[in-house]
């Protein structure tokens, strides 16, 4: 693993033909969740499968959180108050229609990322996956929604319908992407039936979802990563 810059944003780079990113192999490319460190998500590329010479590449949130412990991070501010109140009434967060404070720069520093990364590492975003967990699934959904920016398959674990007013005038160009969508049925920070929302509206896009449920929380188990690793080598191998 090696650390790097690109677009502003400091990155993991792991894989490739020496461990460190080489070659110009098929490239992953992965954001952590809300008041997680940078290398939250690193562990992945030991776990997950994918064609031979295959690149991670892990960007860590731009903005340091004041949580008490570590270097947490993230791409824009949650109201966790907020979010406390409505667990506790059991009221469903339901975020379909927000434009959090901060999504705009989280946007606009994700696609300055995407443009000067090729200037970085020999890319060919129809051989790329992009994604991520929790609040880096969001933001990366919000980008692939938004845009014609070629990409091979999203990843989404553990995300959220998020801003869908937002895709109204390229809703239709991501037909027939495919999509890894996973998300526990008791997870108790992003609501269940939310993401089974969020998997409905990116079936009616015509994007092609593979869902998988589990019983369990707000995390990634194992038969996640099993059913992951299949569908990173199913799409990379097919680009």
């Amino acid at each position: 693993m090696r650390l790097g810059e690109v677009g502003g944003l400091k990155v993991r780079v792991t894989g490739g033909t020496d461990g460190h990113g080489g070659g110009n192999g098929p490239l992953v490319i992965m954001l952590h969740g809300y008041g997680a460190p940078g290398d939250d998500l690193l562990p992945l590329a030991d776990v997950v499968s994918g064609p031979a010479r295959t690149r991670w590449i892990f960007p860590e949130g731009f903005l340091r959180l004041e949580i008490g412990y570590g270097d947490s991070r993230a791409w824009w501010l949650i109201d966790m108050a907020r979010l406390e109140v409505d667990r506790r009434a059991g009221r469903v967060r339901d975020l379909s229609s927000e434009v959090p404070t901060g999504l705009l720069q989280a946007r606009q520093a994700l696609e300055t990322f995407l443009t000067d990364l090729p200037h970085t590492l020999p890319v060919d975003p129809r051989n790329t996956i992009i994604g991520g967990f929790s609040q880096g699934a969001m933001l990366t959904c919000d980008f692939v929604m938004r845009t014609a920016f070629p990409l091979a398959g999203l990843i989404q674990l553990s995300g959220s319908l998020l801003a869908k007013q937002d895709w109204r005038p390229s809703v239709g160009k991501r037909a027939g992407l495919p999509v890894f969508q996973s998300h526990g049925m008791l997870d108790p920070i992003l609501p269940y039936v939310m993401a089974e929302r969020l998997r409905d509206e990116l079936t009616s896009a015509g994007l092609k979802v593979q869902w998988h449920s589990f019983h369990g929380g707000h995390e990634i188990p194992e038969t996640v990563l099993t059913r992951l690793s299949d569908f990173v080598t199913k799409v990379l191998a097919n680009t």
